[in-house]
């Protein structure tokens, strides 16, 4: 009995061969070997074959990084024609017109060392016909170097199983319909799938006979260059071609397949030279086969249809017509699955796109990025970005990174992001709106009361700056997020220094006070808010990732235009290979000129209302405003004083500031109760004050500060 090798001894050959025959049964490799011939020569291939072994249907090619043949074993009988010689070009095994897709994917491993498996493949031969094989392309093993291709010549019931193992790896519905062609092509020459422009869009199919098909060409194959005019992937098929394939396969309203044997029929059928041109490949095409995309139900549901195009001397025989039904209905259900997909997609991205920031103000300039990590809904979700003004003049920046991907993810982020905005629209600081949201996430991981459905948000992070256009400083507080980068304008970039936290819904025992870091962002000052995704390398620590953003972001010059500089910094960060989501915020600090705005302190005394109507009406006639807004002015900073004195105590601060379209009055205090809006009429002692305010402004409210708190009050010019 002989030993079979030890892991580290086998070749990559020896390993493949193990591993297929696990999944082969035994005989079926001698009758692979034979796909063409009759049940008796498989039975005397069998009958010879030597106990316990079986015919080999498995090659091996070595390639150099040149991609050229450094060696390899294709003796088996079943690739006769097939000649592998030692310093010839790998493409040379290939037909024309798949030299283009195969070099690249070789390149691809060669680059990264992640494998290419299963892909259904031609081989030339010597005689000019063709071996249909499963390829697959992986690093070659130390300390050799280049590439090992193994191919597993393919019979057509073992090409079903490695198809079936090969369509529906992707929630994507234009590789789930590649990956269908690909493997179509065992049976013909070209091979394309037309879906329903619903099934593409992601939108809910049902059945309704009378309705006019709308289909669009998902995917074709080979890929080569096709005759002009011929209908390509992306490309709506002409809808009198939609019509009449809708038509041949709905028959009596139960969908067939249908084959068009010659010529003659297709030009018959098709009825003019222009649906020739958009759906016969080329003139060599004789004969087709449209096999439905149906999806069980009661009634059935017609996704699309797959077209199997080959030669006049290769006529479709019965059994290849049930082998072509059999896989595509297995497939039907790999593409309404990634139809559905497409649809979470397309919801998800609309929320994403919805939370992302419009534009910046008068007082900062903003952009954003958001790139998901992979194309389908799996991918989408967990990063967010948001900017906005807030009703006292200040602008908040927020970035977030939701822990997981999909709807679950987008619905945490989409609460997140609007109870965020909510609360520093209120008033509150950037530390106290954290740890409202911390108190969310944990609510939600609450089986009872929040998300059952098996998602947690715990461990979420987020990072909170308010930038303040006349102070010119910046007020920022992290949930477990990475530190923005600041690039003064008269200074090299770096990391803002703030303090570790946990994520968002940390245990009570790691809960720590969220703490607010203030710095200075003079005007011209750049501010670079991401996620991980932006700098996270495998190869790289974070701190190497992070300091490369800082480089980057120093290189953008003052009058560089945000969205393209945005643009420019995540083509050159981003890894090749993303494993997570990638999203870049960056602001331009403008703020307030000197001249702009005026700022006093003032003792809570019976005369400060008095005094602040003195200084503003001043201050007004030198920026000329009109007497009808100065009154207004004057009577709100009146009322808005009077009320800090009464209520507060300590010194009082008054500042006024001239925006683009009105005037902002502010009025800081020690106190912390919360003015409040009564029910009670002008003539009422307690709240006439407010009720003044409330009448003359444009928007009023409170916000809430280390010293107490600030009332203001927005006046129209």
């Amino acid at each position: 009995m002989e030993s079979s090798p030890s892991p580290s001894s086998s070749s990559p050959f020896d390993m493949v061969s193990s591993a297929l025959g696990r999944y082969i049964p035994r005989g079926a490799a001698a009758a692979a070997a034979d796909p063409q011939g009759d049940s008796a020569a498989r039975q005397r291939v069998h009958a010879n074959s030597p106990p316990g072994r079986q015919e080999q249907i498995l090659g091996v090619v070595n390639l150099d990084r040149e991609l050229r043949i450094a060696g390899g074993n294709l003796d088996a009988p079943v690739f006769a024609g097939v000649e592998a010689v030692t310093g010839s070009p790998f493409v040379d095994l290939l037909p024309p017109w798949d030299v283009p897709t195969v070099t690249r994917r070789l390149r691809q491993v060669l680059e990264t060392g992640e494998p290419h498996v299963a892909r259904v493949q031609r081989l030339r031969r010597d005689d000019g016909s063709e071996l249909v094989v499963s390829m697959s392309i992986l690093a070659a093993a130390a300390p050799q170097e280049g590439l090992t291709v193994t191919v597993i010549a393919m019979a057509k019931r073992l090409h079903l199983y490695a198809a079936e193992t090969a369509i529906g790896t992707s929630l994507d519905i234009g590789e789930t319909a590649q990956s269908l062609a690909e493997s179509l092509l065992a049976w013909g020459d070209v091979a394309a799938i037309d879906l329903d422009f619903a099934v593409w869009t992601g939108e809910v199919v049902t059945e309704q006979p009378q309705r006019r098909i709308r289909l669009r060409r998902a995917a074709l194959v080979p890929d080569r260059a096709w005759p002009d005019g011929y209908v390509t992937p992306g490309d709506d098929l002409p809808s009198d071609a939609s019509r009449l394939l809708s038509q041949a396969i709905r028959r009596d309203d139960a969908a067939q397949a249908i084959v068009l044997p010659d010529r003659a029929a297709i030009e018959r059928v098709l009825g003019s030279a222009r649906l020739v041109r958009a759906l016969v490949p080329s003139d060599r095409a004789a004969g087709v086969a449209y096999i439905p995309l149906v999806l069980d139900g009661a009634p059935p549901v017609v996704l699309g249809v797959a077209e199997i195009w080959r030669r006049a001397d290769r006529p479709f025989h019965d059994s290849e017509l049930l082998d072509l039904q059999e896989l595509v209905a297995r497939t039907s259900h790999h593409v309404d699955l990634a139809r559905q997909h497409q649809r979470e997609h397309t919801q998800v991205l609309a929320l994403q796109r919805r939370l992302l920031p419009r534009s910046g103000g008068d007082t900062i300039e903003t952009a954003s990025i958001y790139q998901p990590a992979t194309p389908d809904s799996a991918g989408v979700g967990g990063d967010w970005v948001n900017s906005f003004p807030l009703p006292d003049g200040r602008t908040a920046l927020v970035v977030g990174d939701v822990v997981g991907h999909g709807l679950g993810a987008a619905a945490t982020m989409g609460q997140l992001s609007m109870e965020a905005r909510a609360l520093l629209s209120a008033g509150l600081a950037p530390d106290e709106v954290l740890e409202h949201l911390d108190e969310t996430v944990t609510l939600l991981d609450d089986a009872e009361s929040g998300l059952a459905a098996g998602y947690s948000a715990l461990g979420s992070t987020c990072c909170i700056a308010v930038y303040d256009p006349v102070s010119h400083q910046v007020a920022l507080s992290s949930a477990g997020h990475l530190p923005p980068v600041l690039v003064p304008p008269d200074g090299p970039g770096g990391p803002v220094e703030i303090r570790p936290h946990p994520g968002l819904g940390a245990e009570f025992a790691l809960r720590e006070p969220f703490e607010v870091h203030a710095f200075a962002a003079p005007p011209g000052s750049l501010l670079a808010l991401y996620t991980d995704g932006l700098v996270e390398d495998p190869a790289l620590p974070i701190d190497e990732g992070i300091g490369m953003l800082a480089d980057a972001v120093s290189t953008v010059h003052p009058w560089d235009g945000l969205p393209q500089a945005a643009r420019r910094l995540v083509s050159a960060l981003a890894p090749a290979h993303r494993r997570d989501d990638v999203t870049l915020l960056l602001a331009r600090m403008i703020g307030y000129r000197k001249e702009d705005t005026a700022t006093w302190r003032l003792p809570a005394r019976i005369d400060a209302a008095a005094r602040a109507r003195m200084l503003v009406s001043v201050l007004l006639g030198q920026w000329g405003t009109r007497d009808d807004t100065r009154d207004t002015v004057l009577l709100v900073v009146s009322e808005l004083v009077a009320n800090a004195v009464r209520f507060a105590t300590g010194p009082i601060t008054l500042r006024l500031i001239r925006t683009g379209d009105g005037l902002l009055c502010e009025v800081g205090d020690t106190g912390n109760g919360r003015p409040r809006l009564g029910r009670g009429g002008l003539m009422d002692d307690g709240g006439r004050g407010l009720h003044v305010v409330h009448g003359l402004t444009t928007r009023w409210g409170v916000r809430w500060t280390d010293t107490g708190k600030v009332v203001w009050a927005s006046v129209a010019r």
